[in-house]
């Protein structure tokens, strides 16, 4: 399949407005104070439908466990709900964390998804546990952490028969079958999908930058937990890839933290509340994110605030124009394929207007929603 064909697999957008670049959205589903996870899975169609209107490629949640904060512990669930209410904008994982399932179960997931929304789903796998190594061990009901991840690789190749129902002759799953999937074109009256998910890798170092290259895949990195990694690990994908089937040339898709604020004071507000959620996870203390209020009235420790500063010195905030400007240096800086924009800001009027506003900076126009 070719990659640069208007429907292809969906891989490569195409830029809209003055954007230099396609620009998506990873939403955490985060659950702010005073509000519920109801609150937060209706603002992510919110979200959706937001970002299907003004033109962004692909709207992607991930995977997380045991965060009260984060209410995205089952992708492919919020995945099936935001498909039933948007209809042109692609949906994937961001990812699914592949040691915690067994791979059929994915499969079966995901080809349930693209039944549901054909030629709009992303499969994005990552291989950590997307939580602590407690709450990872009783996911997978073994000690043996290291084991996913080792075996990361193996779990990957069968996962990707599972999809494409061709484990050769001998293999002892030559006689099972994902389904959906394509063993029900062969049966008696079967019409085969014209389409499969497409299979992409997320990272954070050099592991999965270096394995998406070999296989051909598209490639996530998550420069919005791990900036200092990033242009070393796009530099090792695009030097190590090998065109597939799949993809004739490297395809990065970065993760960036972005707010936009009609006020630039309003969005310092925001991201010190959202770094004061992280410090609180980073020391073993997760909750729900808290207020600005809160994160006004906390006394932050000398330590506390150094790492505030150097993670919202990752985070592209300000007025609409600013943070145009720092997007657009970013994407000088790393020749990323694609910007995904996150944000874990705690007012959930705040991040739609913010993704509101970043649209309007880049001159995205508003399309009417698809005809039901």
């Amino acid at each position: 399949m070719a990659a640069d064909t208007p429907e292809g697999d969906g891989i490569r957008g195409t830029a809209l407005g003055t954007a230099p670049t396609p620009l998506s959205v990873l939403d955490l589903v985060t659950v702010s104070a005073g509000h519920t996870a109801t609150d937060a899975l209706r603002t992510s169609v919110e979200l959706s439908r937001l970002a299907e209107s003004r033109g962004f490629h692909r709207f992607w949640v991930a995977e997380h466990h045991s965060m009260p904060g984060v209410a995205s512990s089952s992708p492919a669930v919020i995945l099936a709900h935001l498909a039933a209410h948007t209809g042109r904008i692609r949906l994937g994982s961001g990812g699914v964390m592949l040691p915690n399932h067994a791979p059929l179960v994915i499969a079966e997931q995901f080809g349930t998804l693209e039944a549901l929304a054909p030629g709009r789903v992303d499969l994005g796998l990552g291989r950590a546990p997307g939580t602590d190594g407690a709450t990872a061990a009783a996911l997978r009901r073994t000690d043996r952490l290291d084991q996913g991840a080792d075996d990361f690789p193996e779990q990957l190749s069968e996962l990707t028969r599972f999809l494409d129902d061709d484990f050769p002759d001998g293999h002892p799953y030559r006689r099972i079958h994902a389904v959906p999937g394509p063993v029900q074109a062969t049966s008696p009256g079967g019409v085969q999908s014209p389409h499969r998910p497409p299979v992409w890798l997320l990272g954070s170092s050099g592991f999965s930058a270096r394995l998406a290259a070999l296989l051909g895949l598209p490639f996530a990195f998550a420069h919005h937990f791990s900036a200092r990694n990033t242009v070393p690990a796009l530099d090792l994908y695009r030097e190590s890839f090998r065109p597939s089937a799949l993809l004739d040339r490297p395809y990065a898709l970065i993760g960036v933290s972005a707010l936009a604020a009609d006020e630039e004071k309003e969005a310092r507000r925001q991201v010190k509340a959202a770094a004061l959620g992280m410090i609180r996870l980073r020391t073993g203390r997760p909750g729900l994110i808290p207020s600005p209020e809160e994160a006004e009235a906390y006394e932050f420790s000398a330590m506390e605030r150094e790492f505030a500063d150097d993670w919202n010195a990752n985070v592209v905030h300000g007025t609409p124009d600013e943070v145009r400007a720092g997007l657009d240096d970013l994407h000088k800086r790393t020749g990323a394929d694609e910007l995904m924009l996150t944000s874990n800001a705690p007012g959930m009027d705040v991040r739609l207007r913010s993704y509101e506003l970043i649209a309007d900076a880049y001159g995205l126009p508003r399309t009417p929603p698809p005809a039901a």
